[in-house]
Order: C-alpha cells, then structure tokens, then sequence
C-alpha cells in the first residue's frame, strides 16, 4: 500500500480555547502548533482561522492573510488545507474569497445541506446550534469547484453522508474536477452519518476507482476510524477540530499529540507515514 498521509485539522468552527487550551487563535499559536504537528508526522494542516481578540471565525482577509503566512514561514514544507466553511452565517462569496486570495494547495468543498449541530450523543441533548443548517447547495458545489479549479487549488470533498457523495458524483459528470479527485470522509458529526465499520467500507465502495481519500472521525471516533482507514488503505485526518482528546479520554496537549498517535496506528499497520513532498506526488499536487 501507498504512504499515508497524515492531517491535522487545527481548529475547525466550533471547538474553543474553554473546551482545550491548545486550540489556537492567534497566528503565532497556528505556527507553533503547524510545526509541532508537521515534526510529529503531519504532512496537511487544515485551517479555519480564528479572530485572536474573540477566538470566533472570521473571514476577514487580513487576518487569515497573517495566520496562513505565519504557517508558511514557520512551515514552508507543509501542505496548507483551507476550509470553504468558515463557520455558521457566512456568504458563499465570504467562504471562497480567502481561498483565492491565498491559494493553497488544498481547500475543503463541503457537498451537501444538512443540520449540523453538537448534541450529547448518549442523552441525544442538543448543546449547541440547534437550528443551525450547514448550507452547501448544488449551485455552490459547481461554483466553488469551478473557482478551485481555475486558480489551480485542488478541492478536497468532503463527505459527511451519502448524500453529498451522490451530489459529487452527479456534477462530476460536468467534468468540472481534475482527476483524480480526493476525499474526506467524515463520521459523527451530529446531522451526518455515524461511524460503523460498514459505513466506511461502503461509502469508500463508491467512490470513483482512482480517487484518493482520508478518514475523520469526530470524538471517540477518531481513532477508530484511523485504524479502519489505515487498514483499508486511506489516509488518516485528525486535530481538535475533530476531538479535544487522545487515548483513555485524557485532554490531548495539542493536534500534534494526536498525530504522534496517528503515526502509531499506521506503523501497527504496516505502512509508512508520507512526508508533505511525498503526499504532494501522492494528491497530484505541485508545489
């Protein structure tokens, strides 16, 4: 089997320096933490920047202008995975400008609507966003894809159901990605579908023949799904974004913590850990 390639989500939209402490807000605690985890293992950090004075999302160019060239200059070697989400309220032309203003190798595109919420999965208590709803029509998928395309960013597809992988599927007929394409298949998310063992091996059934794909698991489904997805011949995505914890549900010192364990799931399986140049011939990425 190939190398896998290790991400580290860093932040997401929702998880709070009250919920870790290791959740970064300010450009330097990005560097700090991209670095960490690119010594750690990581090949991809994925990043939605935060407001340093509120710690919210924010899609204001000058600050994720100064958090991603931090990251750059403290990280040259590292793949950069810009998110097309942001957070909950934002515009479809607030969710791409950043990505085209900074153009990095990777950016998520999110494939369907559906609520998106964070609920106490044992009591089904509903904790935040109740009512929020994770808005990715079809006009958006096709735009965003298209706007990817033209400024040479490689979409990566984001798979939180069934449903946003039939939607790809569909406008892929449009012939608007370049082949072959990479996805993410995401698990638990309160609105998405749940890991199982049989999830995984039938959404990654489905995907086209060529296509490259890494597993998130959210909460104790982090580690789970890693160990499927290494077996299995995925790439692995972890970071508090995704679970504020490592092992035994001790609080994980930071995303790179988690990537120390990722590093140990693939080598139990057999396989190698890819460097960012290695994942780049890997994604067909240039530098």
């Amino acid at each position: 089997m190939e190398k896998v390639i290790i991400s580290a989500a860093l932040t997401g939209a929702a998880t709070r320096k009250e919920q870790n402490p290791a959740v970064p807000y300010t450009p330097k605690e990005f560097a700090d933490e991209s670095y960490k985890c690119w010594k750690a293992g990581a090949a991809i950090v994925h990043i939605h920047v935060r407001d340093p004075k509120t710690g919210n999302p924010t899609a204001e160019i000058p600050l994720i202008r100064e958090t991603i060239d931090a990251v750059r200059n403290k990280c040259p070697e590292l793949i950069i995975n810009m998110s097309s989400a942001i957070g909950v309220g934002f515009t479809p032309p607030q969710r791409i400008a950043p990505i085209v203003e900074m153009k990095p190798e990777l950016a998520s595109l999110n494939t369907n609507s559906m609520n998106f919420s964070i609920l106490d999965h044992k009591t089904g208590q509903i904790l935040m966003n109740g009512d929020a709803i994770f808005e990715n029509t079809f006009t958006m998928l096709v735009d965003f894809a298209n706007i990817m395309r033209k400024h040479g960013i490689k979409p990566e597809c984001e798979l939180y159901d069934f449903g946003g992988l039939y939607n790809t599927l569909l406008v892929r007929k449009q012939g608007i990605f370049e082949e072959p394409m990479h996805f993410q298949l995401v698990f638990g998310v309160a609105g998405g579908v749940p890991f199982t063992p049989l999830n995984m091996v039938h959404m990654q059934s489905l995907l086209p023949p060529d296509a490259t794909w890494s597993v998130c698991g959210v909460g104790p489904n982090q580690f789970p799904a890693a160990i499927q997805a290494s077996i299995m011949g995925g790439h692995i995505r972890v970071g508090l974004e995704d679970n504020i914890r490592v092992l035994r549900n001790k609080m994980a010192q930071g995303s790179w913590e988690q990537v120390e364990v990722a590093k140990q799931i693939i080598e139990l399986a057999e396989r190698d850990v890819a460097t960012p140049d290695e994942a780049r011939k890997i994604l067909n990425l240039s530098k």
